[in-house]
């Protein structure tokens, strides 16, 4: 809880232009929390994990493992030991956001400067522009898997999908320039949307399939132990890398906390059980394809497809788009909007900066990353893990181990200060994080140490921190020297 005297610091109305934040890293939205603001309680992280594990990109994350060769217990566990070991940078991180109020962008400047901020603030963007072109590729599928069931004949023209898939993304680029209020209304029922649905797929997998018994007794596909671990460490990292942006920005959210008990209970509660829950469903569905069209199919809309009933088929693809459009806004144009704006405010708007989100969407070719489960699970999910582990290191180390939850609230705002290191950049940061990021990834590219990047996140979270820590122990003995 930050206290009167640092807000009212932070408030250049009541003080001269002298001791007012700096323009370039104060606004209304980055400015702490007021304590009439942290209204949350551990119902609304509940909540919070529920709505936002109820996606598409959830279950194919589940039935990833399925078509991979996992048995439904094996990738049940394999789901839940993730997200515990994400939960746990994600409770550590979430701290300073709910004590001082403040957001992901200003928290990092503490480690990176406020200058180098902006380096794990465009990792965060750029990833979550990869997530809007993947969630606005699948829109574009719908929309052809329903065009395909009103007229079949157009079920072998891939033109039908490019142009379906690029209509669903101007239309997201149209709510982008419109203002995200403009589907506002769809946010209260998508996640409950999405639910029903995925329980009435699962309901009719399981008559199709003949009842949980043969739905889940397909065994695994792994004939030795070496097979099974081989296939499960890059998958655990997959698992750990689907939030490992959350994991970052988590105090944009517990910045509203009542306290520190109302988001530690709730998002201890929330996100395991809402991922495994509603993985569990990805995980039935898929297993009962096996069971039902002879081979596990992974892709929702893909399985929608095969309903020989168009018009269940049709209003299923309508639920799913209606659910993915609102996903795509709120999750992934948002965040990444306000991190490009945050680089230029007087030449990017929020617009503006939602536009350039789009069209990195396009440029990493979502068709790509999600061609098959293996280009999704081990190409984006654990290669976007090596950027963002790193970042979780150094700022948990940063925290808890070089600055012991302490951090100067007022100088988080101002050039200058405490934390301005060397021109707004701090060395140490930027040397840990581009070591971890190349020992992680290095991996994918020379097979010899394929390992490394099978456990991409936790390889860049621990050796990153490690460095940090070393080197920051290092610098503060050399101030100390200098200033005796």
């Amino acid at each position: 809880m930050i206290s009167a005297a640092t807000k009212s610091v932070l408030d250049s109305d009541q003080l001269g232009a002298e001791f007012a934040p700096d323009p370039r890293l104060y606004n209304e939205d980055l400015a702490p929390t007021e304590p009439s603001q942290r209204t949350w309680s551990t119902y609304n992280y509940i909540a919070l994990w529920f709505s936002m594990s109820m996606e598409v990109t959830t279950y194919m994350l589940a039935s990833s493992l399925i078509a991979g060769g996992m048995n439904w217990k094996q990738a049940v566990g394999t789901i839940l030991l993730g997200n515990l070991i994400v939960l746990i940078p994600m409770l550590l991180n979430a701290h300073a956001g709910t004590r001082y109020g403040i957001p992901f962008p200003v928290f990092v400047r503490a480690s990176f400067g406020p200058v180098g901020a902006n380096i794990p603030a465009m990792l965060r963007a750029i990833v979550a522009c990869g997530w809007f072109g993947i969630q606005s590729w699948i829109g574009g599928q719908a929309i052809a898997a329903m065009v395909v069931v009103l007229w079949p004949t157009t079920e072998h023209m891939p033109s039908v999908t490019w142009v379906c898939f690029l209509g669903f993304w101007a239309l997201n680029m149209l709510v982008v320039w419109r203002g995200v209020e403009s589907i506002r209304f769809l946010q209260s029922f998508s996640a409950p949307l999405m639910l029903v649905m995925s329980l009435a797929l699962l309901g009719y997998m399981l008559h199709r399939a003949g009842g949980f018994g043969p739905m889940l007794a397909t065994p695994s596909k792994f004939a030795t132990h070496s097979a099974f671990w081989h296939f499960f460490f890059p998958s655990l990292t997959a698992m750990v890398g689907y939030w490992a942006t959350l994991s970052l920005n988590i105090p944009d959210f517990t910045r509203y906390a009542k306290n520190q008990d109302s988001q530690i209970i709730g998002q201890a509660i929330g996100l395991p059980v809402a991922m495994t829950l509603y993985s569990f469903i990805g995980i039935a569905v898929t297993s009962a394809s096996t069971v039902v069209f002879g081979q596990p199919i992974w892709n929702p809309v893909t399985l929608l497809g095969k309903f020989h009933q168009p018009w269940i088929a049709f209003f299923g693809m309508i639920g799913l788009l209606i659910a993915t459009l609102n996903v795509n806004i709120g999750a992934n144009v948002v965040g990444p909007s306000n991190d490009f704006s945050n680089l230029a405010p007087k030449l990017i708007s929020f617009r503006t900066g939602g536009l350039i989100t789009g069209f990195l969407g396009l440029a990493m070719m979502p068709w790509k990353l999600m061609a098959t489960f293996g280009s999704y699970v081990f190409g984006w999910l654990v290669g976007y893990s090596g950027l963002l582990g790193p970042v979780a290191g150094i700022m948990v180390v940063d925290y808890f181990l070089v600055r012991h939850k302490q951090l100067d609230t007022y100088s988080l705002y101002r050039r200058g200060g405490i934390y301005e290191y060397k021109n707004g950049f701090n060395p140490v940061a930027l040397i840990a994080l581009v070591a971890g990021v190349v020992v992680a990834l290095i991996g994918r590219f020379v097979p010899q140490i394929a390992f490394l990047y099978d456990y991409a996140w936790f390889v860049g979270f621990f050796l990153s921190g490690a460095i940090y820590y070393v080197l920051m122990l290092g610098h503060a003995r050399r101030l100390a020297l200098a200033t005796n």
